[in-house]
């Protein structure tokens, strides 16, 4: 089958490259324009860009698909002259217009990574496991006017683990998903593929702002545990010490410490630091969650235990009492 593969980011290169391998002919690829980024702000192609032409295929940058501008008109000509019979979509990142439905046979074909009716919209991954779900997969749905609304083609199912980062969870979907999506443009050409309705109550997943990966220490510690799970590694869970913000790596929640730990750090208030020989704990809602790594301001990842023992003696030196997350 001729098809035209629209995807942008590095998730999507894994579906490009099962499609490149597979028995459809990939004629084109639509991405997003180079972007700049780094500290020189020189443009860079999107991933997908870059493996389409590690492959010699035409690759469209349209900054929009609406007609009547000049790239969307250009895109629609060059559509009509490729006649793709389906358009699979990963994560590609622009408004598909309405109008564009109808160009390919089979229509644009969206590869979800949630069961839909559940987690509409553009953060699946992370909502699943702020949520606390146990389950989540992928779809492979026929793109209409609605958002993440059309009928299904094929499903995929996938375990949360219980230490699952959304790169972790993201990561296994790509592969598992770029698999589906194999399958169900094989079904598309075979005929074998059945579209049906969704069914079930839906749940929405909204676009990540910063603000919304900031830690509220009074939530219990598994609600935060799942938080920052959720926010690793973009945009990355957060707090502020003072008026520095500081980022936070997956934490370690679980019975309380008194093994390890006085009563007091089993009494720890919300936002409260203890710092330990080997280790840092921070008060919440419930029980105290143990921090693994931290991110001061201007530097990179480090181990909080080694943040700790700075702190303790800034605190020492300060004559602190005490140090609150906030």
């Amino acid at each position: 089958m001729r098809i035209v593969f629209a995807g942008t980011p590095e998730p999507a290169v894994v579906a490009l490259e099962k499609l490149i391998a597979s028995r459809h002919e990939v004629a084109a690829v639509i991405t997003r324009p180079d972007a700049r980024r780094g500290r020189g702000r020189s443009l860079h192609p999107s991933p997908v860009k870059a493996l389409a032409e590690e492959h010699g295929i035409e690759v469209l940058t349209p900054t929009t698909l609406k007609a009547g501008t000049e790239d969307g008109d250009v895109l629609r000509a060059r559509l009509a002259e490729l006649s793709p019979e389906a358009i699979p979509v990963v994560a590609y990142g622009n408004l598909i217009t309405e109008d564009l439905l109808d160009v390919p046979t089979h229509g644009w074909v969206n590869l979800h990574f949630s069961l839909l009716p559940a987690w509409r919209g553009a953060a699946p991954v992370q909502a699943s496991i702020a949520a606390g779900d146990e389950e989540t997969g992928g779809t492979t749905f026929r793109i209409d006017k609605g958002l993440d609304t059309g009928d299904i083609l094929a499903t995929v199912e996938e375990s949360i683990q219980p230490t699952d980062t959304a790169d972790d969870l993201l990561t296994r979907l790509a592969y598992s998903g770029a698999d589906l999506l194999v399958r169900t443009m094989d079904g598309l050409e075979d005929g074998s593929i059945t579209p049906q309705p969704q069914q079930g109550e839906a749940t929405y997943a909204h676009k990540i702002a910063t603000e919304d990966a900031r830690i509220d220490w009074a939530a219990p510690a598994d609600v935060i545990d799942r938080h920052i799970r959720a926010h690793t590694p973009g945009p990355g869970a957060w707090t502020l010490l003072g008026e520095s913000r500081l980022k936070v790596g997956p934490v370690t929640a679980g019975p309380q410490f008194s093994e390890e730990h006085d009563s007091a750090s089993n009494a720890l208030r919300p936002g409260e630091v203890r710092v330990a020989k080997k280790d840092v704990l921070v008060g919440t809602g419930s029980s105290p969650v143990r921090l693994g790594q931290i991110q001061p301001p201007g530097k990179k990842m480090m181990n909080a235990a080694d943040w700790g023992r700075g702190l303790s003696s800034k605190m020492t030196q300060d004559g602190m009492d005490e140090v609150i997350f906030s």
